[in-house]
Order: structure tokens, then C-alpha cells, then sequence
């Protein structure tokens, strides 16, 4: 018996329709990787340190990558999310202890996002972030109510394409290879030692997103995927995170070749547009557009992530194909929280400081986000004969306690001044 058909609104779909979802579903992976936290952590890694702090993008993207294949292949084989394959293994005690961490850093996160896109309106007209928080929240929220989950999938998705004039920028600015690839190689500063593993720690935060691989598991099941499509979610795995950690690269390597050696520090996104210099005059225009529509896409797949979690946890009726009040509940999940992340950009919390700071918390928080999914990955109850290897476990185990390690130590230095 499906898992999920009590809870989810069921409909038809046909092979073609299918296959363009699944097609589609590697732009959504692209779009979703590089937003607020991804652009803003690699581009002060870029301009305090140049290429050293390569490293931890490869790290955080090979382990995102990991885990949305690991999502993709719990729905497809057991047609459980990962919220619903929680609770139903760990019980509802462990699982309100859980949603309760995801919602906190989702709102975190939500309210970063939402701060991206009102400050690439502030750059677009000059009118201050404050006053497009608002404004920017219904529009999310609106984008959320009205489409099917082919639309929300798409738009935001294939528009975020123009993210790639981070990567035409990096390539004018010809950066030195040999200085660039022994970034992708730990090293240790020569000085700030504290703030070069407070980034490090905010870059593993920023690419190892949960709601990334919470979203993706919901789409699975609401594609309705099946064990037949395991090579196509590996493929889609692959190809949108590996996308996503190059055009990080792009960032870091544009701040690098362009901020570094001006000895400018990014501490407002105000700054951010001479990332786009070689580009020419079009570079305040282009990274309005970029962080704007990233950021936009990204507070979309937060909120709705969010929705997903409680929904499935709780056994709620779930789906975005489905008018709002056939799943009341899953709709005011995200009715209320959008509105509630847009409150500390209202009341003028700088964006890039809100990013920054919430990619670190979610580094915080990933061990109790992602330990109990990987025991779901290596019970053959829910995934049987694919089951994660021990490369898989071993990978994933080691980057989040790195992540967590950095987090506990790096992050109170931040806050109280050490860093």
C-alpha cells in the first residue's frame, strides 16, 4: 500500500508529462542550490581569503549531493517523505522535537531569502529593503497559492538560469588555475583564523540546506516516483548539485579575482554588484536580477519544504496539485510562516548579516536533521536492497559532524566578537 495515499491528493499523470517533470526537475535542483546564503558566503569567502576556502563548497556540494539522491531514493522505492518515514519510525515524541528545529531554521532561512530579494530591489530602484518585505512576502506567498507544483517547479527554476553570469564573469576575469585549484585543498590562514572557519562553517550551512532535500523528496512522491526511476534521480542528483556547487565556485572565484585585490570586504549586499564588473555596465542590473530571482525561488521551496515537513509528519492531506482548501491545513502552514520570516527585514535586520548568521544556525542544526534520515537509508524496511553503502554513510557522517564541530565553536565567536 502507497504510504502517503491517505495523505496526499492524487492525480493522473501521463509518461510524457512524466518525463518533462523529471527534466525539469534538474532545473529546480539548479535553481535551488545557489541562493542568498550559497551567494553571500562564497562571495566573503572569495574577498577575505581568495581561493582558500574552495574547499568547503566541494565538500558541502558532494555531500548535498549524497543526500538529495538519498530523498529521491527513499520516495522512489518506499513512496515515503522523509517527514512521514520519520515519525512512522522514530514516533511522534522525536518527530515534534524535529519539526519543531526544522520550522525555527526554516523561518531563519525564509527571512534571509526574503531579505535577498527586497535588497535586489533596493538595488534596482533605491527604494530601502525594508519597505519591498512586505510586498515581497505576498508575492511568495501568492506564487505558493495559485500554482500547481509543475509551476512552482518551473518558472522560478528556469529563470534562475541567469544566475550563470556569475560563471561568464569568473571566466573573464581568467583567474590563475594553479591558485584556484589548491583552494579545492585544506589549508589554514595565515591570519583571521577565527572568521576563516566561521565561513567555512557558514558555506557547509549554505550547501547543505534541509529543505533542499525535504522539498525533493515531496516532489518525488508528488511525481510520484517509483523504483524504475532510480537512475533518473541519480542523474538529476548529479547534475543539478554538481551545477549548483560550480556556480558557487563562480561567486567565490569573481570575488576573488575582483574584491581580494581592492582589500574590499563585503559586509552589505551593497557591494555585491562589482562581483559582475567584467561584465561591464549591465553588472548592478544582472546581480539584481540573479539574487533577486534566486532568492525568490529559494523562499518559495522553504516555505513549501516547511509545509511539506509539518503535513507529512502530522498526517495531514498534502499536495500542490490540489486547490488550497482541499488541504487547508498544509496551505496555512505556509500562510503563516511567510508573513511571520518577513518580520525582522521589515524591522530593518541587514540581510546579509540574517544570511550569514542563519547559515551557520542551520550548520548547527544539521546533525539532528539528517541522522535519522540516514537510519532510514540503511533500513531495509523502507528502502530494502537499496540500502546506502558504506562510502554513502561514511561521506555524509564525516562532513555534517564537521559542519556541527565548526558550528559550536565558530559561531559564539561570531556572535561575541572573537571572530
Amino acid at each position: 500500500m502507497d504510504p502517503g495515499a491517505g495523505a496526499r491528493v492524487r492525480f493522473p499523470m501521463s509518461e510524457g508529462n512524466k518525463a518533462l517533470q523529471v527534466t525539469l526537475g534538474i532545473a529546480t535542483s539548479v535553481g535551488g542550490f545557489l541562493e542568498a546564503g550559497s551567494i553571500a558566503t562564497a562571495a566573503q569567502a572569495g574577498a577575505e581569503f581568495r581561493y582558500q576556502l574552495a574547499w568547503t563548497i566541494a565538500l558541502g556540494t558532494l555531500c548535498v549531493l549524497f543526500l538529495v539522491e538519498m530523498s529521491g531514493r527513499l520516495a522512489a522505492v518506499s513512496r515515503y517523505t522523509i517527514a512521514s518515514a520519520v515519525r512512522e519510525r522514530f514516533g511522534f515524541p522525536f518527530f515534534a522535537a524535529l519539526a519543531v528545529v526544522v520550522l525555527l531554521v526554516a523561518m531563519l532561512v525564509l527571512a534571509s531569502e526574503i531579505g535577498g530579494v527586497c535588497f535586489a530591489l533596493q538595488l534596482a530602484t533605491g527604494v530601502p529593503f525594508q519597505w519591498f518585505a512586505l510586498p515581497v512576502a505576498f508575492g511568495v506567498w501568492l506564487y505558493i497559492w495559485k500554482g500547481s507544483f509543475d509551476f512552482v517547479e518551473q518558472a522560478v527554476s528556469l529563470l534562475g538560469l541567469v544566475t550563470l553570469c556569475f560563471a561568464v564573469s569568473a571566466l573573464k576575469l581568467h583567474p590563475p588555475l594553479s591558485q584556484a585549484a589548491a583552494g579545492f585543498l585544506p589549508s589554514l590562514p595565515a591570519r583571521h583564523t577565527a572568521r576563516y572557519w566561521f565561513l567555512a562553517c557558514s558555506i557547509l550551512g549554505a550547501s547543505i540546506s534541509p529543505y533542499l532535500f525535504y522539498f525533493y523528496s515531496s516532489g518525488a512522491v508528488e511525481e510520484k516516483w517509483k523504483e524504475s526511476d532510480l537512475g533518473i534521480n541519480r542523474t538529476v542528483a548529479i547534475i543539478g548539485m554538481l551545477f549548483g556547487g560550480f556556480l558557487s565556485i563562480a561567486v567565490l572565484l569573481c570575488a576573488a579575482g575582483v574584491l581580494a585585490p581592492r582589500g574590499i570586504r563585503i559586509e552589505s549586499f551593497t557591494t555585491m554588484p562589482l562581483l559582475l564588473s567584467p561584465l561591464g555596465r549591465a553588472a548592478t542590473g544582472l546581480f539584481a536580477g540573479a539574487l533577486g530571482i534566486a532568492c525568490f525561488g529559494a523562499a518559495v521551496e522553504v516555505a513549501l519544504s516547511a509545509a511539506y515537513f509539518l503535513a507529512q509528519g502530522l498526517g495531514w492531506a498534502w499536495t500542490k496539485n490540489a486547490p488550497p482548501r482541499e488541504v487547508a491545513r498544509f496551505s496555512l502552514v505556509y500562510t503563516l510562516l511567510i508573513p511571520l520570516a518577513a518580520l525582522p527585514i521589515v524591522a530593518g535586520v541587514d540581510p546579509l548579516r540574517l544570511t550569514v548568521l542563519s547559515m551557520a544556525i542551520t550548520a548547527a542544526s544539521l546533525p539532528i536533521a539528517i541522522l535519522p534520515f540516514l537510519v532510514l537509508m540503511n533500513d531495509a524496511q523502507y528502502v530494502g536492497e537499496h540500502r546506502n553503502s558504506v562510502v554513502s554513510n561514511t561521506v555524509v557522517m564525516g562532513i555534517i559532524a564537521l559542519a556541527f564541530i565548526l558550528a559550536i565553536v565558530t559561531v559564539p565567536l561570531q556572535i561575541f566578537g572573537g571572530g
